[in-house]
């Protein structure tokens, strides 16, 4: 039960659980990946160090009732949210994709002065894989250059492909976008000058698998067309990471408006 959480016994695994979100956190700023992810991981210091220093001498047992009671409710709902929020992403993690799409865009990520991040060469080598196995299918690469690119994502991500084996004719550049969503909404607005009636096409969405679920559910808004996700390989010591942020991203984009809980549902 939540409530046994903060009983004296469990002070061990709070202090467990600190320290390994810290050194967690050190690993994924280590990284340098541009983002600030490292800091859910401080937070998770923060909270289990309190829940450390709450689980002993009956601290948490003399706090007032009404505390503890709006207390549990907060985790309760936390914990539910979060649960949910894992189902999603779950539910789309291993997709594979169909045969024969008439695009597959894919979303973009960070570009090093050396070429493609190491998460966006996952998307872009599943995306080779796909195009050598379905020779009709175009394929969109995405992103802008942030500033700490050295160039546009969409541009680096058609060189690697080029540098791959990738015919130039296949490949079209969105190369303006700064977020998922504009990845997705420019991509298809490429695609539209080329076919005006989205809604007879075949998508794939390519992105690694965490993102696949909130990659397939924005097209799902943006276009009638039929959207499928292509999930690329992920490298484990950072899934715990990718499935953590990736909640706060669904949570946004739900809020926006950019994803439609109706379809999500179906």
């Amino acid at each position: 039960m939540i409530k046994d959480i903060f009983r004296p016994r469990v002070r061990i695994l709070w202090a467990v659980l600190a320290a390994l979100c810290f050194l967690y956190s050190i690993m994924v700023y280590l990284v340098g990946s541009g983002t600030f992810s490292f800091i859910i991981w401080l937070g998770g210091v923060a909270f289990f160090g309190l829940c450390f220093f709450l689980a002993g001498k009956n601290r948490w047992k003399k706090a007032p009732v009404a505390i503890k009671g709006v207390s549990y409710v907060l985790l309760t709902a936390v914990a539910l949210v979060f649960l949910l929020c894992q189902i999603c992403i779950l539910s789309h993690f291993f997709d594979r994709g169909e045969k024969n799409l008439d695009y597959i865009i894919v979303l973009g990520a960070q570009m090093r002065s050396s070429g493609p991040s190491v998460i966006y060469r996952y998307r872009l080598q599943k995306a080779k894989e796909y195009l050598d196995d379905n020779p009709g299918t175009i394929i969109v690469t995405t992103g802008g250059q942030g500033r700490n690119e050295s160039m546009s994502e969409g541009d680096g991500g058609k060189d690697y492909l080029v540098s791959l084996g990738v015919s130039p004719d296949r490949i079209l550049v969105e190369n303006t976008s700064l977020d998922t969503v504009q990845n997705i909404e420019n991509a298809m607005e490429i695609i539209r000058s080329r076919y005006p009636e989205d809604k007879d096409l075949r998508i794939g969405i390519v992105t690694n698998g965490f993102h696949v679920f909130r990659g397939v559910h924005i097209a799902k808004k943006i276009t009638d067309a039929r959207v499928c996700g292509i999930a690329a390989y992920m490298q484990f010591r950072f899934i715990p990471n990718n499935m953590v942020r990736e909640c706060f991203g669904i949570l946004r984009d739900l809020l926006a408006g950019k994803m439609v809980l109706a379809k999500i549902l179906k």
